[in-house]
């Protein structure tokens, strides 16, 4: 079978249409029939059913098409791994994700692939997907959920839990646990709107009185600087405050009635997946942060 003829079917089997695959292709639609009649003729099977005006596949056209999509992944990859060996691999993270949880599993991955090159860009989640999208970054990593759209994939790698940060004088602060009602009382800041820390604020206060925060701020690092001259409260992840806490700047304190968590994602265009180098990274991360 020929690579091309494989291609060219692959590509009317997801358009379901001649005519959309020869635009995609750049081809003559006549090219196209005759490709895909090149190759039922090699099998010896029809693969589209031309008794209706649509395109529509047989039984033999759906069970080629679950193969020609792995097989040109495979072809890709192969061209990846024989003309590329040295080629960057670019990651996209939160200001959080990027100084918490990165570094040991670029640190993880150089030593597993000397010859690749790591290029990291930080934003906030509206940046990094756009960078994905345009093909600037190969993967990025947030809090929450991706947003669901097609060419992007996306994989939960784990869940990290969400906790208050109080000014470690606090009255909560040597009980390191509190009902939310009584952690409502309590003044917070929180990030600007529109950002994933301020959602995961206003999702955990939802079912509550409605809780402003009595400051808005921008940096993470300002917003715990804050917490700790004695401004109020916080509620952030975990990892994002976890150094502060063991300077003792703050005190942590666990919702005891609620279960507040948000998921560590990655997320990717789908037409990138065949790049090793991208591959190996995805690797790295699945142990790393599943441990």
């Amino acid at each position: 079978m020929e690579l091309r003829h494989l291609r060219t079917f692959e590509t009317v089997a997801r358009t379901l249409s001649v005519t959309q695959a020869a635009r995609e292709l750049h081809y003559a639609q006549s090219s196209v029939s005759d490709q895909i009649q090149a190759l039922e003729r090699e099998l010896g099977v029809d693969l589209l059913d031309r008794s209706q005006r649509r395109v529509r596949l047989t039984p033999q056209g759906v069970a080629l098409s679950q193969y020609t999509g792995r097989i040109l992944k495979l072809l890709e990859e192969a061209r990846w791994a024989v003309s590329r060996p040295d080629a960057e691999v670019a990651v996209g993270a939160l200001e959080t994700v990027g100084l918490h949880l990165l570094p040991a599993v670029l640190a993880r991955y150089r030593s597993l692939y000397p010859e690749a090159r790591v290029r990291v860009t930080q934003g906030n989640r509206g940046e990094l997907y756009k960078a994905v999208r345009r093909g600037d970054v190969d993967v990025c990593l947030t809090f929450g959920a991706p947003p669901a759209e097609a060419g992007l994939l996306a994989e939960t790698l784990a869940e990290e839990p969400l906790v208050v940060i109080a000014p470690p004088d606090h009255p909560l602060a040597e009980r390191g646990r509190a009902p939310l009602a009584d952690l409502v009382k309590e003044p917070f800041l929180a990030t600007e709107r529109g950002c994933g820390f301020r959602e995961m604020y206003d999702g955990a206060f939802s079912g509550a009185v409605a809780k402003e925060p009595v400051a808005e701020v921008s940096s993470i690092g300002t917003l715990g600087a804050c917490v700790a001259a004695g401004m109020g409260c916080a509620l952030l992840p975990h990892v994002a405050v976890r150094a502060q806490a063991d300077r003792r700047e703050v005190a942590v304190i666990e919702v005891e009635d609620a279960r507040l968590r948000t998921a560590v994602t990655m997320t990717w265009l789908d037409r990138n997946s065949a790049n090793p180098n991208l591959v190996g990274l995805q690797t790295v991360l699945r142990r790393q942060l599943a441990a």
